[in-house]
């Protein structure tokens, strides 16, 4: 009997189902960089202006303050002078303000905001709207709640722009904000204080307090777009996403909101599980990287060495995919134990007399030009001062350019003590040189009577980047180079007198080529730490990547022999899967690390801008290194007292 034929012509050919964002409870998109997320935000909004303004409407927009939403708005300004966008019909207000603080102060985010934007546009001034930061303390709740009633009369916000706190919080509602808070005044929790401390130059300067949207009226909006960009946000945006929602988590409140997305660059979606551990959610390519990722993660989680997994470690962590493809899991412990022990070297030149086909560098050329990148004046010697010392000691040609002055890490209380030891040095050798009395009575008068929000004057600033200068001449002296082998960029960019740097320039780049084509090295050493809390790694890092690239594109030959090498600065160490070379210290070394950046007495004890660790460089260094060693340990490897790592950018 013929059965009949089943018609499948109504049926589409079944797709394969993509799970990799299944854990993800708000919808994330991810752009290469800040600038493109910027750029998708500013067309949702132009978009909503227009809509509204076609329909004879005023569209309402909350706003966000600080580093993240700069771009957006730079952008939202080029459409404006460019593209014709018009804010006539736009009203805004804003998320929060500190408590007390004056809106012309420079910390002031009525400041901010004209700054910008407001200014570089045709809004209505008459239409922002920004919470009173020196409104009496007992009328505080009504201008809260006459804030929340503008919101109501102007219709409600129809997009609110957010940015999120490394504790996650959004607008100034801190870790314990409940989801039906409203427009008040809030304590800052202290994580905050020190973030937001590179904003006022010290601590004590920063406000206790900030008035602040509360969670129920960001939830009020219509559409929600939280921005997110760099490693430092990975963490609590993995946790504001996949994790359930919590007041421990503001952020993760937003769950609940029913047009809600976050926007972020690759860097802060490090952490997110697609890309952390993307054999979770989906098949995955099983390429030498992603198994050392899965698996030293594996041996992690397990506090096991590599080569004790066991099939049943697999199976039962979600790896079994891999023991399918790859075959035992004995067999794939050796491949990914042989990656990690490769990677460990003392000779971070290469080893001239042992041409080791796996050494994470080339044995030849030796010795090598080697070139370090120090942004400020201090990062060869805390970040990889032990490999810095090595290269001299193996015999390397070792040459130091410190990118930038780093005069703003220097309290004025340090350049005081110069000052009296000049006076003083003067006094006691009768030396008659009217001009420098002229400078250093200027400079004493200036401090005295400096203000906390004042810029350094110009011969402050000089002495302050001198004061660094010789500090990082007598590290390298202690190192071994000579006069020669130290370059002082002092690039542009850096020389604002503010804390907020500018752009990369031409000028930055163009310095930066003309020293590369000058020493023409083998092997670059490049801060690639950009959880810097002022920006200026990244924008180094960025000088020396455009530097490099355009003396390949011209046709110099030299530059198809050098490698660069990433380290990382105060702030973070690499993740263990991405390290490519790890160059192990004695506890001899360590010591004498430490004493190198003993040298660096200016940012000693008291560092201006050092971010959310109040611990000093030369500890943080100890511990980061002394940790890398630790995990190199707990997976099989060698003891060493420390060990500093590296990854190399293809560029």
């Amino acid at each position: 009997m013929l059965l009949p034929r089943f018609d499948t012509s109504q049926f589409s050919i079944m797709t394969k189902i993509d799970f990799t964002d299944s854990l993800e409870k708000i919808p994330v998109k991810i752009f290469p960089s800040p600038k493109e997320g910027s750029v998708h935000v500013a067309k949702i909004i132009a978009a909503l202006i227009k809509e509204k303004n076609d329909a004879g409407k005023k569209a309402v927009i909350g706003l966000a303050t600080g580093s993240t939403p700069k771009t957006l708005y730079a952008e939202l300004v080029r459409m404006h002078q460019e593209d014709g966008l018009s804010f006539k019909n736009v009203i805004t207000f804003n998320l929060d303000q500190y408590y007390p603080m004056d809106k012309d102060g420079l910390q002031s985010y009525h400041y901010f905001m004209r700054k910008y934007l407001f200014e570089h546009t045709d809004i209505d001034p008459n239409n922002y709207f920004v919470p009173d930061g020196m409104i009496p303390k007992d009328q505080v709740k009504d201008h809260c709640r006459a804030y929340e009633q503008m919101i109501e009369d102007a219709g409600g916000l129809d997009i609110q722009i957010l940015g999120i706190g490394q504790n996650g919080h959004i607008g100034f509602n801190e870790p314990g904000s409940g989801i039906y808070t409203k427009t008040r005044l809030i304590t800052l929790d202290n994580s905050t204080r020190i973030a937001n401390a590179y904003e006022f130059g010290n601590m004590s300067q920063v406000p206790r307090m900030a008035i602040t949207m509360g969670i129920q009226t960001i939830l009020k909006s219509k559409k929600i777009i939280l921005m997110a960009w760099g490693q430092t946000k990975a963490p609590v945006l993995q946790k504001a996403v996949e994790e359930d929602d919590t007041e421990d988590i503001p952020a993760s409140l937003l769950q609940n909101h029913d047009d809600c997305s976050f926007v972020v660059d690759e860097a802060a979606a490090s952490e997110l599980t697609r890309f952390k551990y993307p054999w979770l959610t989906g098949e995955c390519e099983w390429d030498a990287k992603m198994i050392k990722r899965a698996v030293i993660n594996l041996a992690l989680k397990l506090n096991k060495p590599l080569l004790s997994l066991t099939n049943h470690d697999y199976n039962d962590n979600g790896l079994n995919d891999l023991l399918t493809e790859k075959g035992d899991a004995y067999e794939i412990n050796l491949q990914v134990y042989y990656l990690l022990r490769d990677s460990i070297t003392g000779w971070p030149g290469g080893k001239p007399t042992e041409a080791r086909v796996n050494h994470p560098e080339r044995d030849k050329p030796f010795p090598k030009k080697s070139l370090i990148f120090s942004p400020h004046p201090d990062d060869d010697i805390i970040s990889m001062g032990g490999t810095f010392m090595r290269l001299q000691d193996q015999g390397h040609d070792v040459h130091v350019a410190y990118q930038t002055s780093g005069n703003i890490a220097v309290t004025d209380e340090f350049v005081t003590r110069f000052l009296d030891f000049a006076v003083g040095f003067q006094n006691m050798f009768e030396m008659d040189d009217a001009r420098s009395n002229d400078i250093l009575q200027e400079a004493n008068t200036f401090l005295l009577t400096k203000k906390s929000s004042e810029k350094d004057s110009e011969d402050i600033r000089s002495i302050k980047g001198l004061i660094r200068r010789c500090e990082a001449k007598a590290t390298c002296k202690y190192v071994g180079l000579k006069d020669e082998q130290i370059h002082f960029q002092n690039l542009p960019f850096y020389e604002t007198g503010t804390i907020e740097k500018n752009p990369m320039g031409e000028a930055d780049i163009l310095q930066t080529m003309e020293l590369l084509q000058k020493l023409q090295p083998q092997q670059i050493f490049c801060a690639g730490d950009f959880a810097d809390p002022h920006g200026t790694h990244k924008v180094c890092f960025d000088v020396v990547i455009a530097a490099l690239q355009r003396l390949r594109a011209q046709g110099d030959s030299w530059i198809n022999d050098c490698w660069l090498w990433l380290y990382k600065g105060a702030w973070q160490e690499w993740d263990i899967t991405e390290i490519e070379m790890a160059v192990p210290m004695s506890p001899d070394q360590v010591i004498k690390k430490r004493h190198g950046i003993f040298i660096h007495q200016s940012q000693k004890d008291s560092v201006p801008f050092q971010g959310s660790d109040d611990r000093e460089f030369w500890q943080r260094a100890e511990e980061r290194n002394a940790s890398t060693a630790r995990l190199f340990a707990q997976l099989g490897m060698t003891q060493y007292a420390a060990m500093e790592a590296y990854v190399r950018w293809h560029y």
